[in-house]
């Protein structure tokens, strides 16, 4: 393991609802026009959470209550739709490491693991649980501990699942691919000094 291994996720939680939540609901296509990823996650979920004048829709995003909430618990099927990187960047933007759900597209859960935030699968039924008791007590702090693959929560232990891959990236922190290119700069200028098309 190194200093970028994520072991376990802990902090607030807020329920988003709904099965299919998709790309373009995660971050809507106009909010897309920018050069760097950053200043995304003021748009995460916006038509969700606002009007089109801007107002606030009643929206678990919108509660103050859950306005520390770092791990989002959702439903089945989440980040589904188009292959966009804007989705996970917006969630890891907007301060949130986690996501709690049923099921992940392919494409939303790599890259949300290159980003090294955390997704893991819980059940219908012990995702109901959790979401119930954040709605009681939204202070409750959630765990996602990755060694043991459980979620807690309270007095509370929930199995979690997640790729054995991307579980073994998570935890030797080798999931920023950038980060070992970086790391591998020396070897990458031993290979270019032997490479006769450039030096000659």
């Amino acid at each position: 393991m190194n200093e970028n291994s994520i072991t376990k996720i802990e902090g607030r939680a807020v329920f988003v609802p709904g099965d299919d939540v998709d790309t373009d609901r995660i971050i809507p296509a106009r909010f897309m026009k920018c050069i760097t990823f950053d200043g995304l996650g003021e748009f995460l979920f916006y038509d969700v959470r606002y009007k089109e004048d801007g107002s606030k829709k009643e929206h678990n995003l919108n509660d103050e209550r859950f306005s520390e909430a770092t791990i989002i618990v959702g439903g089945n099927n989440f980040g589904c739709g188009s292959s966009r990187e804007h989705a996970p960047q917006s969630i890891q933007k907007a301060g949130f490491n986690a996501v709690i759900a049923g099921s992940f597209a392919e494409i939303f859960f790599g890259n949300s693991t290159n980003l090294g935030v955390v997704c893991v699968v819980v059940g219908d039924d012990d995702r109901k649980q959790i979401a119930d008791l954040i709605d009681k007590q939204p202070e409750l702090v959630v765990s996602i501990d990755l060694e043991a693959l459980k979620v807690n929560i309270g007095e509370y232990s929930f199995d979690c699942l997640i790729k054995q891959d991307a579980r073994k990236s998570l935890l030797e922190g080798s999931f920023d691919a950038l980060s070992e290119l970086l790391e591998g700069n020396s070897e990458v200028d031993t290979v270019v000094s032997g490479l006769h098309y450039i030096n000659d």
